[in-house]
Formats: structure tokens, C-alpha cells, sequence
């Protein structure tokens, strides 16, 4: 008797590749039409959305979406017109679902949001100078209550090749002293810091945990993981939430207490995105940010990630002591009575007090 079994699997076999042809070759047939789009866009643009039909088939209906939300629907192939005025700025993913002749196809197409404004160059003066540990490698500066806190990492000394020990601090910002300090182990290489509900949160550079200390006596609450697989740079809060960098153009909002991201947002200019954020400080409802390996900070909307002003600050580093490990700008403090902003640098032996003029 013949065996059935190899017979069907063939025929079954057979019937789905048809069916995976016959949807790549409905594919072929559509797609969103890059000839209206441009590859960037500013906030203050919009776009027009609508299908390539190369066979001129019969469209029923289109619903687009952008990032995984759904911006608009249209009948037939109507064009779609999108303000990006509320949009985040960045990499942006376009899919659209077309309906045809009982059937549907996805297709796709990308571009990217920029920002719409030119920075303002802001100026300042220097209102203060104060001494500040000149081993120390900051990586995060913050007041809370009067006190200047910081955190430092174990960084290579750029000319001798001696690391120090990552720590957190309270120091007397007048003096430099240090008064109260926890050490991290030799392999934790520490990151930024921030204050929230008397609590310090102090991230790590490669080990992908942070820790949270009671902010009066340095107790370690707890040890967190990230959310994801990522470095740890610089650390800000808003009164509410947390702004974590990594490295890139991203800037992570975390909840505080389950330290898992709420949303994120990209920094930008009109030009281009601002990879490399360091250190991070919520000032009069911006995020500061110092760029690595510049003289330079950026002032962000925290809302949209557009970059509203550039403070150039390279005359500062000419101002500390030279020594073999001096290393870059970082470290960003703003004190809201004096509504001063304090500002040092990694194995600095100095803290700027300024204001901006």
C-alpha cells in the first residue's frame, strides 16, 4: 500500500511556499514612496505619506504608524500629512499596512527628526574658585542640602598610568575637604550620581549595576541591575524621575524605584546627534550635559532632547594646575540658592564657581 504520509508533507510543503511567494511577490507590489520623503527632517516640519503602487492595484485603506504608534489612517491611497512637531527627535521607523484585494501587506521606510532651533552660545563669569582634590577622577557632582556630593572613578592617570579607588563623597566645596566617603572595590569603576528623596543613586561604567545609599550616612540600601545590557555614564533626576546616559545620543528616564526606563529621549541638533553625554544636572528645567572628550557643555530640553544652548568652557582647564593625569571637563553641580553653578574636572585641582551672564 502506498505511504501517504511523504505525499501530504509534499504537497503541504508546496502549499505554504506558494503562499510565502505569493505574499513576497504582493510586497514587490507596494512599498512607501521615498521619493516624496526627505532623509532628515526638523520639529518644525511635516511629512507626506503615501503608497508606491506600481501595478495600480484596487487600495482599500492604509494605516501608518510610526515608532510602533499609530499616526492616521487614510482610504484608498490617499496621501497621510504628519506634523512632527511633537515627535522625538532621532531615528524614526515608518510602517504601513496596506489593504488590498482582501489581503494585507507591511512595508517600511526610515528617517530621522532633528532639532528646529540654533543653539544660543551663552557666556559667563567665574564668581569663585575653590580648591578641589586633585586625585580625584569626578564623575559626579551634585549639591543636596547645602553639601557639594561626588562621585569618582578609578580612571587610568592619562601620564603616570595610576588608578585611583571610585568613591562617593560629601566634601566641603569651600575647602575641598572630604568628610564622608564609601569606596568602591578595585573592579567597580564608578559613575554619576544624583540625589533623590534623600537617597544617592551612583551608577557603574562596565559592570552594569548601580547602588543606592542613604544620602546621611552612606548606608547601601540596595544593589540594581539596568534594565538592559549598557554602561553607565551620568545620572540626573528631575524631582520625580532619574536621567541616566550611556555614552550615546540617548538619555534613559528611569521610575527611582523600580530603576526601569519610563522613556528616553535623543539629543540633536539641526546638524546632528550629540553622542559621548557625560556627566548630567538638572538645571531651572534643562539637563546640562558635559560631552566627553569637549570643553563644552549642552543645554537640553528634556522634553524633546533639542539642544538650546552651547557653553564653551575651554578657558577653564588652562586655569588648573598642569600635571601629567589632568583629564578632560566633567562635573556639573547647580546650587539653587546661590543659583550658581559649580563646575570641575577629572584630577582638577580646582571647582568654577560661575553664573551665566
Amino acid at each position: 500500500m502506498m505511504n501517504l504520509k511523504p505525499f501530504a508533507f509534499i504537497l503541504l510543503s508546496i502549499f505554504i511556499n506558494s503562499c510565502g511567494n505569493n505574499k513576497n511577490d504582493e510586497k514587490k507590489l507596494f512599498s512607501i514612496d521615498t521619493s516624496a520623503l526627505k532623509q532628515v527632517y526638523q520639529l518644525d516640519e511635516s511629512l507626506n505619506l503615501v503608497i508606491k503602487n506600481e501595478e495600480n492595484k484596487t487600495i482599500d485603506s492604509v494605516v501608518y504608524l510610526i515608532n510602533g504608534t499609530k499616526i492616521g489612517s487614510v482610504k484608498n491611497n490617499s496621501k497621510l500629512k504628519f506634523d512632527l512637531s511633537n515627535q522625538k527627535l532621532g531615528y524614526q521607523k515608518i510602517n504601513a499596512s496596506v489593504y488590498a484585494d482582501e489581503t494585507s501587506v507591511d512595508v517600511t521606510a526610515n528617517f530621522i527628526v532633528a532639532s528646529n532651533i540654533n543653539p544660543k552660545a551663552l557666556k559667563y563669569k567665574i564668581v569663585n574658585t575653590y580648591p578641589h582634590d586633585i586625585k580625584a577622577y569626578t564623575q559626579g557632582f551634585e549639591f543636596y542640602r547645602d553639601t557639594l556630593y561626588e562621585g569618582t572613578g578609578n580612571g587610568e592617570g592619562k601620564g603616570t598610568g595610576k588608578r585611583g579607588i571610585s568613591s562617593l563623597r560629601k566634601t566641603n566645596y569651600k575647602t575641598g575637604d572630604v568628610y564622608k566617603t564609601v569606596s568602591l572595590a578595585e573592579q567597580y569603576f564608578g559613575e554619576g550620581i544624583t540625589i533623590l528623596n534623600n537617597k544617592v543613586y551612583q551608577l557603574t561604567w562596565l559592570n552594569n549595576e548601580g547602588y543606592v545609599y542613604n544620602a546621611d550616612t552612606f548606608e547601601k540600601i540596595k544593589t540594581f541591575k539596568y534594565f538592559k545590557e549598557m554602561q553607565g555614564w551620568g545620572l540626573t533626576n528631575d524631582g520625580k524621575n532619574l536621567y541616566m546616559s550611556e555614552g550615546s545620543e540617548k538619555i534613559y528616564i528611569l521610575d527611582p524605584e523600580t530603576l526601569q526606563e519610563v522613556d528616553h529621549i535623543n539629543v540633536y541638533t539641526k546638524k546632528a546627534k550629540i553622542e559621548s553625554l557625560n556627566e548630567l544636572e538638572w538645571i531651572e528645567g534643562k539637563i546640562w550635559a558635559n560631552v566627553y572628550g569637549r570643553d563644552a557643555l549642552a543645554v537640553i530640553n528634556p522634553k524633546n532632547g533639542a539642544v538650546e544652548g552651547i557653553l564653551d568652557l575651554k578657558d577653564l582647564k588652562s586655569k588648573v594646575t598642569q600635571h601629567p593625569d589632568v583629564d578632560v571637563l566633567n562635573g556639573i553641580a547647580y546650587n539653587p540658592k546661590t543659583k550658581t553653578i559649580f563646575l570641575t574636572g577629572k584630577n582638577w585641582d580646582k571647582t568654577f564657581e560661575i553664573a551665566l551672564e
